[in-house]
């Protein structure tokens, strides 16, 4: 499978308000994604590392911080590392790497890519080499319509990780919504049938992978 590579550059111009420019409702997107990092698959605890690929500026961090995750994050553009270690200071520890061939001094409890997987060269290869330094589990997100559940899980399997679980996110990107609104996307992302109907339409899966 051949990689979607981004242009060179691409995001430096957009590294300063990312996340106030990416999401509506940049709070509740990223608190709700954070939530399920931390609960998918294994429930991570207090302490337990968190290795963020394309990091972006950092807005997921704040979320896991928050949760006394300690968090690290590797994105592949120095403008959007510069704008991750303004947001989060000392909080966490921030570098230029490229998911294609980052790998940590030492091993992770967990790692996570959002809106990324689709930029590794060799989706196989990337399962096995974060397999390699990930100790408990990867969460991703997955459009159902652009790649197959089947395939995806067909590789995680291969690369060791043993068992795989999905879960429907539904809180929008782009549209903020009240809080009776989000909280109802939240309970329909548990109904199965209906929220699998969903995702024919749109919405992507968070993927928990557990070692």
């Amino acid at each position: 499978m051949s990689a979607q590579r981004p242009k060179p550059g691409e995001y430096a111009s957009k590294a300063a308000d990312w996340t106030d420019a990416a999401y509506a409702d940049a709070f509740a997107y990223l608190d709700h994604r954070a939530h399920l990092v931390a609960s998918l698959g294994i429930a991570l605890s207090p302490g337990d590392r968190v290795l963020d690929l394309a990091c972006g500026d950092g807005g997921l961090g704040e979320h896991l911080l928050t949760r006394g995750l300690a968090y690290t994050g590797i994105d592949a553009e120095p403008a959007m590392v510069e704008a991750a270690r303004s947001r989060l200071g000392d909080r966490a520890a921030i570098e230029v790497g490229n998911l294609n061939d980052y790998v940590p001094a030492d091993q992770v409890t967990a790692t996570t890519v959002f809106r990324a997987v689709y930029y590794a060269e060799d989706r196989a290869a990337f399962f096995a080499r974060v397999a390699g330094f990930t100790k408990t589990k990867l969460v991703f997100d997955l459009n159902p319509r652009q790649f197959s559940v089947t395939d995806v899980t067909s590789d995680l399997e291969t690369a060791g990780f043993r068992r795989v679980e999905l879960r429907p996110f539904f809180i929008p990107q782009t549209r903020r919504l009240p809080g009776l609104a989000t909280g109802a996307l939240k309970s329909l992302e548990r109904t199965g049938p209906l929220a699998r109907l969903a995702l024919r339409a749109r919405f992507t899966y968070l993927v928990a992978a557990v070692r």
